[in-house]
Parts: C-alpha cells; sequence; structure tokens
C-alpha cells in the first residue's frame, strides 16, 4: 500500500546523478523529519540507483513501484 506523501517531486528523466543532490536538498530543506516524499523518476538506472541512495543514507524507502518511489525523511 501507497504512504500518504506529505509532498510530491516529479524529477522526469533527470540523470541519478543530479537526483540524488536535488533529492538531499529538498529532504533537509522541505520536509520535517519523518515526512514523506513521493518521487517520481522515469530515468532507467533509478530503480537500483534510489534503493541504494536511500540505505546509504538512511532515509527509508517506504514502497518502490518504477517510476514512484515513496522516501521518508530520517528522523
Amino acid at each position: 500500500m501507497k504512504p500518504q506523501p506529505d509532498i510530491a517531486w516529479n524529477a522526469g528523466d533527470m540523470g541519478c546523478g543530479e537526483l540524488v543532490v536535488k533529492l538531499k536538498l529538498k529532504l533537509r530543506d522541505e520536509l520535517q523529519p519523518g515526512a514523506v516524499i513521493k518521487l517520481t523518476a522515469t530515468d532507467a538506472g533509478a530503480p537500483e540507483d534510489i534503493p541504494a541512495w536511500c540505505r546509504l543514507t538512511n532515509n527509508p524507502l517506504l514502497y518502490q513501484d518504477h517510476p514512484e518511489y515513496f522516501i521518508r525523511a530520517k528522523e
């Protein structure tokens, strides 16, 4: 079941290098700890890159069904 997001961001086909930098800034600047972002990312590398980034940064990936990713801002 998809979580209820606090904000949504459509990154389109943005490459994952640029995407994770912008995602980090969005989580830091636009969300409170524990809030959820719905990310839409159509880049072919997203299904592998986004979960890996979430593990590395301790921002839990709550739900994934490419191109949708629901990420909780770490506490």
